[in-house]
């Protein structure tokens, strides 16, 4: 048995800078003496580590409030602009990347469309490169501390970020490290992008202080991440969470995963859509694109656009019913491009039908509610294994898979 390792004063040092520094920035801005119940350090210790995050530049003063009797107390908080970090969403219809401050606030952005069938691990890879060089040289002064990538399928943990995407074609390739031997020195850090939607609504979104929750994403594919206690789960071998592939309907609509009747198959945008055509015989819709197309589909008033919609619906609340029964959440959030269109024309008709569903007692504690960060909730979660090791104190990585 290996003997616990002894804590060194520089230990100490480090955790303390990181408990203020954490604190200030999911809970600032905050008085010197706010600090002091919050983190529970000594007030000389609280003077010591602000007046050296201050000089860092990693804070800065945000006002001041009045105390009684005294000085007013100057509030501190983590300044947004002290640095820059970059979130990748690799898509089924394109590739965002954003470059963002410390409170993902997007600074510059670059798109790129990826055509049917281009999915290839060298055509992704020429889009995330171009697209972290164009928005890095936007950053001007401030560093940037890496970049974060979020991927359909399963994210294997470990120095080379494996990527198993099915709906890409894609079987244990590299990505992390084929990403890292272009971006050198910039830490790249890959996840998946159900997590890296459910930690931005966790921190920032409608997520937000739930111990229990489920983040659906539905775009093009479907899939989620699980909160439990508070942290994301992951599952043993990092594939938990996919929801889009669990049984609607034995011997149902093949999905793009190979196998058949899968929640994905109806009620991802591709599978609506597809339903669609199936029902009408109609060749294309708008022939804009995937989400120009399902818009249009949403707001049909023809029969047979509200019949798909209708029975998209009825699907979608019977697989949050499932998420109710088997998880017990106190909320599910709908996030991702498809599912925040849902929700916005037809959340009251989801929200009776996981009722419909679902056991009464696990319906009647959950809330079921849109994503609040919108469309580029997933860029914008990539970017937060970036910020957790700053946060962390940890010393810049070369390449890494997300593990929380």
């Amino acid at each position: 048995m290996e003997a616990p390792r002894h804590r060194t004063t520089r230990d100490l040092k480090l955790g303390n800078r990181m408990s203020l520094l954490r604190t200030l920035y999911f809970d600032g801005p905050l008085t010197r003496r706010d600090l002091a119940p919050a983190t529970g350090l000594s007030t000389a210790t609280i003077s010591n580590v602000t007046a050296e995050l201050l000089a860092d530049g990693v804070l800065r003063e945000a006002g001041k409030v009045e105390s009684d009797g005294g000085r007013p107390q100057i509030l501190l908080e983590v300044d947004p602009g002290h640095a820059r970090v970059v979130g990748v969403d690799v898509g089924e219809t394109q590739v965002r990347v954003e470059l963002m401050d410390l409170k993902l606030d997007e600074r510059a952005g670059a798109r790129y469309a990826l055509a049917p069938g281009r999915h290839d691990p060298a055509t992704v890879i020429e889009h995330i490169v171009a697209g972290v060089k164009e928005v890095v040289a936007e950053a001007g002064a401030a560093p940037v501390l890496g970049v974060g990538v979020a991927m359909p399928g399963i994210v294997e943990y470990g120095p080379d970020g494996v990527i198993h995407a099915k709906a890409f074609g894609w079987d244990a390739v590299p990505l992390g490290r084929m990403l890292m031997e272009r971006l050198d020195p910039l830490p790249v850090h890959v996840e998946n992008g159900a997590m890296t939607m459910g930690q931005a609504e966790l921190w920032f979104g409608a997520g937000r202080g739930a111990q229990n929750a489920v983040i659906a994403l539905i775009g093009s594919g479907v899939g989620s991440c699980i909160v439990a206690g508070g942290a994301l789960y992951r599952g043993a071998g990092s594939s938990a969470g996919e929801w889009g592939h669990t049984t609607m309907a034995v011997a149902g609509r093949p999905c793009r995963c190979g196998s058949r009747g899968c929640l994905e198959a109806y009620v991802g945008a591709e599978g609506i859509l597809d339903r669609y055509l199936a029902a009408t015989g109609v060749v294309e819709l708008s022939g804009q694109g995937e989400e120009a197309d399902l818009e249009r589909l949403l707001d049909d008033p023809s029969p047979a656009a509200v019949a798909v919609v209708d029975e998209t619906v009825e699907y979608l609340g019977a697989g949050l019913a499932d998420l109710l029964n088997l998880f017990n959440p106190e909320l599910i959030v709908i996030g991702g491009w498809a599912g925040l269109m849902l929700a916005q024309r037809r959340l009251a008709g989801i929200q009776a039908a996981a009722g419909a569903y679902a056991l009464g007692q696990p319906f009647a504690t959950a809330r079921i509610e849109p994503g609040l960060l919108g469309p580029d909730a997933v860029a914008k979660g990539a970017a937060t294994p970036v910020i957790e090791r700053f946060l962390s104190g940890e010393p810049p990585a070369r390449t890494r898979a997300r593990r929380t």
